[in-house]
C-alpha cells in the first residue's frame, strides 16, 4: 500500500530572481541538457523571455514551492479558439519538479491546480504535450486523465 503524501504547497508566479532554479530544472534531464543554456549569469533571452512572459495577461509562468524553496514550476497560456463555439484552451508547458521532490506526488497535485486554474479562467479545454522520449511523463498525464487523442507535429526553425 503507497503512502499518501501531504505537502503545504503554496503558489506564485515567477520572478526574475527565480530563473537561475528555473533554468536548473529545466535543464535537469536528458533532454533538457541538450537545449538549456546553464550558464552564469543567466543568458539575456531567458531573461527577454521571462519579461514578455510577465507582461502577457494570458501567460502565467508558476512556481510552487514546498518550505519556502522552490520545488516545481510550469507555463499556463490561456488560448482563445473560434473552433468549439468560441472557446478558451489552457496549454500547460514546461512541467518540471525539482529532482529532490520527485515522486511524492507533488507534480500530481501541481497539474491539478493548474486544472483549476484554467476552470477559472473559464477554459472548456486543458492540451499538453510531452515528448515521446519521456515514456514516464506520458504515463503520469494518462494517469490524471489526460487523453493522447491527437498526433502532434513541431518545425523546428
Amino acid at each position: 500500500m503507497s503512502e499518501k503524501h501531504s505537502y503545504r504547497l503554496s503558489y506564485r508566479h515567477a520572478e526574475t530572481s527565480d530563473l537561475p532554479d528555473l533554468i536548473a530544472m529545466l535543464a535537469d534531464d536528458k533532454l533538457g541538457q541538450l537545449r538549456e543554456d546553464t550558464s552564469s549569469p543567466v543568458n539575456p533571452r531567458y531573461q527577454a523571455v521571462l519579461k514578455a512572459i510577465l507582461e502577457d495577461p494570458n501567460n502565467e509562468l508558476m512556481v510552487v514551492e514546498y518550505n519556502q524553496r522552490i520545488a516545481g514550476m510550469l507555463q499556463l497560456t490561456f488560448i482563445p479558439y473560434l473552433s468549439h463555439t468560441g472557446s478558451w484552451r489552457c496549454l500547460i508547458e514546461s512541467v518540471r519538479v525539482h529532482s529532490d521532490f520527485r515522486g511524492r506526488g507533488l507534480g500530481t497535485e501541481f497539474v491539478q491546480w493548474s486544472i483549476e486554474r484554467a476552470r477559472e479562467r473559464q477554459c472548456n479545454l486543458v492540451q499538453l504535450t510531452s515528448d515521446k522520449q519521456r515514456p514516464e511523463a506520458l504515463k503520469f498525464y494518462r494517469n490524471l486523465g489526460f487523453v493522447d487523442s491527437h498526433e502532434g507535429f513541431k518545425l523546428k526553425l
